[in-house]
């Protein structure tokens, strides 16, 4: 499991996989969580905008698993 520090209150899902290189663009982003491929503390997410917190979990099907800290 990655570690991922954020340094706000929160980030975006769609802004997150940027981040961490996952994608290049917000469309490829959002193709991924349509395709529900993106877990957050264990439940599939299919929110562009969900907000991800210090210590949330996320999955990414067939890449990896991070936690944020």
């Amino acid at each position: 499991m990655k570690k991922i520090k954020i340094d706000t209150e929160y980030i975006k899902l769609d802004q997150f996989l940027k981040y961490i290189g996952v994608v290049q663009t917000g469309g490829q982003g959002k193709i991924l969580i349509e395709e529900k491929k993106v877990e957050i503390n264990g439940e599939v997410v299919t929110e562009r905008g969900k907000k991800i917190r210090r210590g949330d979990k996320i999955k990414i099907k067939d890449v990896d698993d991070f936690v944020v800290i």
